[in-house]
């Protein structure tokens, strides 16, 4: 994705639909914070709450854009010394709003937002442009950021993770 500006994609983003993968699987509120680094790396806070057991769960890590520096393409080590592509193939140019995220292969895939929800249209087209992409979007959940939002937690839901015992406290962490 070009042009690329890694000052304006800075900051907070909400994870509002993804493929599922062991390393967040059954994690809700799910945030990814991106910070540019005075060497020219990026760092990488993903967070997200684990119902089950009542904590955040975090994984810090540094991203390296590769090529050109308004190129949307970066590698990221969250685990030295591996490695993972991060394409941002999709974003609203304009407000940096969303972004639609690949990793190395089509099995990887990430709908960010500046909010904790997308309209609906959004979210479809976005949906409709991974799929043209050969992405198995069927597959997607949608992420329940459901905090302090107004409405039911289940509403939300693709995949049932079950009725919280506890609900997530921006407080604290880990």
């Amino acid at each position: 994705m070009r042009p690329f500006d890694v000052q304006r994609y800075k900051g907070e983003w909400f994870e509002i639909m993804r493929l599922d993968h062991s390393f967040e699987r059954g994690l809700t509120n799910v945030t990814a914070t991106y910070t540019p680094r005075d060497d020219g790396s990026v760092g990488v806070l993903n967070r997200g709450f684990n119902r089950k057991n009542c904590r955040w769960k975090e994984a810090d890590g540094r991203a390296v854009l590769q090529g050109a520096r308004d190129t949307a393409s970066l590698s990221v080590t969250f685990f030295w010394p591996f490695a993972g592509g991060y394409h941002v193939f999709a974003l609203d140019q304009q407000d940096y709003s969303w972004a639609l995220i690949s990793g190395p292969s089509r099995s990887y895939l990430w709908i960010l937002a500046r909010q904790p929800d997308l309209p609906p249209e959004i979210r479809n087209r976005l949906v409709d442009q991974a799929r043209g992409l050969g992405f198995p979007v069927d597959d997607l959940i949608l992420v329940d950021q459901a905090r302090g939002l107004g409405f039911p937690v289940d509403d939300l839901i693709l995949v049932d993770h079950g009725k919280p015992d506890c609900a997530p406290d921006q407080s604290s962490s880990k």
